[in-house]
């Protein structure tokens, strides 16, 4: 049998086909990966149960989940960057490489606020890895490539434009900001994957769709991806920084009254002594109009987009006082242990101490949203937002959660009964 060889006319055609797509599928696809998931859930017991299982209570069945999404390896040494949503509540998490080779991975770190998730898996040889780039000098209608796993096919290619950058998506109760919005076909199964330019550089992280919507997806920015992704490997997860400032919405008569003729932004309320804002510069008064280089639509936005700088992560500030603009860097430190214990007590009228698996209500501030429905000294607060509160730490970190939201869930135990109540926060 004669073998089949190109020939010189067929090796110019494809020559001549090959275009920047085309090159950078061919330098970054290797370093995409396929991750699936396998977890478990309780599931309604399904069948007639029995006289002792009735009785008895008999464990609830279980029922195994399986999931997919995609990745990309950032390191040689085994790094990969995924969505946090891809692996949450995964009880065995494995990693398909381009080579066809299945690894164990294991999570070193995922913020949800965030959906980004840290993973590591162990090769003797180094694997193929993509630059994280820059999202700084990102410009909309450059030409993009999406690669991932959507619907289960691996290695699939998409490319389209940047439609825009900076957008804020509310999807399941949640609200994520910054994002890059782009038009090359995303779906599920993506999630997790790269968007590059065509350099080749990861530009973002594909993370989410409108699943009534044609052409348009989102990805989180590479510049975001960075500070989170180092958070995440140093500390396991993102602690939660301080900046010291108090927002309100900045009404169209403010607006006026302060000079301020653009539809966006959000007023100083107060800024806390001693703080990175008030070291900074900012004052009382102050409209904030830019953060990280976009705008500001509402108070909502701005808390949520602080979350994304992590302690130590400094970020430019845009403000308008007295006609003017100007821009001053914030530094955000670690919030302080002792503003958390005043942030119960000022927000919800609480103080705690912890006991017995949970924390007991040890003062209620008279007049406060706690008061007004009636918790006492005593009960016990079992979760907040659904989230165990055990113990300090966990009281805290849920409280911090927390900022930014009209109201807060809570569990309380009064005896030998449950029930939960919203306040105010």
């Amino acid at each position: 049998m004669l073998a089949f060889t190109p020939s010189t006319s067929a090796r110019a055609d494809a020559a001549r086909r090959r275009n920047e797509v085309v090159e950078v599928v061919q330098k970054v696809s290797p370093a995409v990966v396929f991750i699936g998931t396998e977890s478990e859930e309780e599931s309604p017991f399904r069948g007639r149960r029995s006289m002792m299982e009735d009785f008895f209570g008999g464990a609830p069945q279980r029922q195994r989940q399986q999931g997919l999404g995609s990745g990309v390896i950032v390191d040689p040494n085994g790094t990969i960057i995924t969505n946090d949503h891809v692996i949450r509540g995964a009880s065995a998490i494995h990693v398909v490489l381009a080579d066809g080779r299945e690894l164990e991975a294991e999570v070193i770190g995922s913020d949800a606020n965030n959906d980004l998730a840290v993973l590591k898996v162990s090769s003797k040889q180094p694997l193929p890895a993509a630059k994280l780039g820059t999202t700084s000098d990102l410009m909309i209608g450059e030409t993009v490539i999406a690669i991932g796993s959507p619907l289960g096919l691996s290695k699939t290619v998409t490319s389209g434009v940047v439609s825009a950058t900076g957008r804020t998506l509310k999807t399941d109760g949640k609200t994520y900001n910054d994002f890059i919005q782009t038009d090359a076909a995303i779906n599920p199964g993506n999630s997790g994957g790269p968007l590059l330019n065509v350099d080749g550089d990861v530009i973002g992280i594909n993370t989410a769709i409108i699943a009534s919507a044609q052409g348009i997806g989102f990805a989180i920015p590479a510049d975001k991806v960075r500070r989170i992704m180092d958070e995440l490997t140093r500390f396991g997860k993102v602690r939660p920084s301080w900046v010291g400032i108090e927002v309100q919405p900045l009404s169209p008569r403010l607006a006026r009254q302060l000079g301020w003729d653009r539809t966006y932004g959000v007023i100083v309320s107060d800024v806390e002594p001693g703080s990175p804002a008030e070291q900074a510069g900012v004052r009382r008064g102050d409209v904030l109009a830019e953060m990280g280089g976009s705008r500001i639509s509402d108070a909502e936005d701005y808390v949520i987009r602080a979350r994304g700088y992590p302690a130590r992560a400094a970020f430019p500030l845009v403000l308008f006082r007295e006609g003017g603009q100007r821009t001053l860097q914030v530094m955000p430190v670690e919030f302080p242990p002792q503003l958390v214990e005043a942030l119960g007590w000022n927000r919800l009228g609480l103080r705690v101490k912890p006991t017995r698996g949970a924390m007991t209500v040890q003062a209620v501030r008279p007049g406060s949203a706690a008061d007004e429905v009636g918790l006492e000294p005593g009960d016990l607060i079992v979760r907040i937002n659904n989230q165990p509160v055990a113990e300090p730490a966990s009281f805290q970190e849920a409280l911090l959660s927390a900022r930014g939201t009209r109201s807060v869930l809570l569990l309380v135990r009064r005896g030998r009964y449950g029930y939960h109540v919203t306040l105010p926060f």
